[in-house]
């Protein structure tokens, strides 16, 4: 039996999953209301979603322990723009009192230069390979801003400049696994960071404090993959009173019905099938992670046999995050083949349609980003092409927002007309070969509901989830729990 919530409840408009009186809604339901208070004591924490609550974007969320301010994580929000696709800072009241980010990828960091453009003295923390991936994250977000302003005419971009970037950098703390730190000066509040196994430097952060133990996860992979060692298992020993968990594939099913070694011999199977016709496959990747997990997987199927031995091509932000790969080869699995860089080839200029007219002419495997597709991306470009004929391939590799290019091209009929961007014009889209693989570094929802029965926490607050996915979280998982789910800006309180 789920224990009682003890909450303030407020309508909740279930489109924008706002206060009910943003006008929008026509049917609300019993969330959570805004916390105006201040906890005075170490025993009942107050969380708060200034993004990411029932989303996945623009993820940050503001704890309270006895007067003491943490925020975990201050990304941006991938299908927003400007200023709206920033955390809402107007929720921080103050300068948080410490900021701790779980891993580079930018829902999680892309806010942090933004955060101390508000709060220049905010501590900054996150794993040592973390500091050096956000460098280049966030350094490559500044690139990107600057030309969506100019072709976009987006004018709050780039909300941030390089030096803003560096600054950052520079005050960000990068602490090793494993090692308890001070976030105050009495050493009342402490933190560590937990191998995650989402991508390299992925962390989970266990805040300790004399009365509220506090583990969130962040981005959590349960099972190995090619490069990365999965999560290491927790369980109720921790002794976790409130357990903040990621929701990502809540709402999806097919990931629990899936082993990778299924989903790498239909993967091998499909590339043979494009490179014998004379196509060239496209594998469109996140640049951190995904990118450097599928090239290896490549080379590894070449090697064996299992697929041709074409070029294989990675895209440029991919690349320059390889070389931090190898920077920090001790994060990884300790039986991971990290293959040179030098064994992939440049994929180049292809915002020339020449220089794509080219890499296509031959058989390959051109692994690009963005992973969804989007606007104006080397494999929205590549893909603009590619669908034009019968030759190609197609792979998608994880996570797919509906809202994303990436999404509604998987999921167009062959024959139809589809524009890659609103300045692009429609192409037909010839190209039956477009398909999905589940290879993901987010835990299967079954797996997420494992997690929560080991550890056993007193509190399970979900996040970072589309609405049907928290919803299904809240309503399958932690049945000897208290449960939680929280809108941007709304406070629930939870007790030791």
């Amino acid at each position: 039996m789920k224990r009682a919530l003890k909450i303030r409840l407020i309508p909740q408009c279930v489109t924008c999953y706002r206060q009910a009186i943003c006008g929008c809604a026509t049917l609300t339901r019993p969330m959570p209301g805004p916390y105006n208070g201040n906890v005075k004591n170490y025993r009942t924490l107050a969380f708060t979603p200034c993004g990411g609550g029932r989303e996945i974007g623009a993820n940050s969320y503001l704890l309270q322990l006895n007067g003491f301010h943490v925020l975990l994580d201050c990304g941006v929000h991938p299908k927003k723009e400007g200023l709206e696709s920033l955390p809402d800072f107007s929720i921080l009241n103050r300068a948080p009192d410490a900021a701790i980010v779980s891993h580079g990828h930018v829902d999680h960091c892309g806010a942090i230069p933004e955060l101390l453009k508000q709060f220049p003295g905010v501590s900054l923390y996150s794993t040592q390979p973390t500091v050096s991936v956000m460098d280049r994250m966030l350094h490559n977000s500044v690139s990107v801003m600057g030309t969506l302003a100019k072709e976009r005419g987006i004018a709050e971009y780039p909300l941030y400049q390089h030096e803003d970037v560096g600054y950052a950098v520079k005050r960000m703390c990068g602490m090793p696994l494993d090692a308890e730190f001070a976030l105050d000066e009495r050493g009342d509040i402490t933190a560590e960071f937990l191998h995650a196994g989402h991508v390299l430097g992925s962390a989970s952060v266990l805040i300790r404090t004399p009365e509220h133990k506090v583990l969130y996860t962040g981005d959590i992979c349960v099972s190995d993959q090619e490069l990365m060692a999965g999560m290491e298992p927790m369980d109720g020993d921790l002794a976790i009173d409130t357990l903040i968990i990621e929701s990502t594939y809540g709402a999806n099913h097919l990931a629990d019905k899936t082993s990778v070694e299924e989903q790498t011999e239909r993967f091998a199977a499909s590339i043979r099938h494009v490179i014998e016709r004379g196509g060239c496959v496209l594998v469109p990747s996140f640049a951190l992670g995904r990118t450097q997990e599928m090239l290896n997987i490549i080379a590894r199927l070449q090697e064996s046999g299992d697929i041709p031995d074409v070029p294989v091509l990675a895209s440029g932000l991919g690349r320059a995050l390889y070389e931090v790969y190898n920077r920090f080869s001790e994060y990884l699995h300790p039986e991971a083949n990290l293959r040179p860089l030098s064994r992939f080839g440049r994929v180049g200029d292809v915002w020339d349609r020449g220089v794509v007219l080219n890499i296509l002419s031959k058989p390959c495997i051109i692994v690009a980003t963005s992973g969804m597709m989007i606007e104006n991306t080397p494999s929205a470009l590549l893909a603009e092409e590619m669908v034009r004929s019968h030759r190609h391939g197609i792979f998608f590799v994880g996570y797919l927002d509906p809202d994303t290019l990436g999404y509604k091209l998987l999921h167009e009929e062959p024959g139809a007309t589809f524009a890659f961007g609103l300045a692009r014009p429609k192409v037909k889209v010839v190209l039956e070969d477009i398909d999905w693989f589940h290879f993901s570094a987010h835990a299967p929802r079954q797996v997420l509901r494992d997690v929560i029965a080991r550890i056993g926490p007193k509190n399970v607050i979900f996040v970072h989830g589309d609405p049907e996915a928290i919803d299904w979280m809240y309503e399958q998982s932690g049945a000897e729990s208290r449960t939680f789910s929280a809108a941007i800006g709304q406070t629930v309180t939870c007790e030791a």
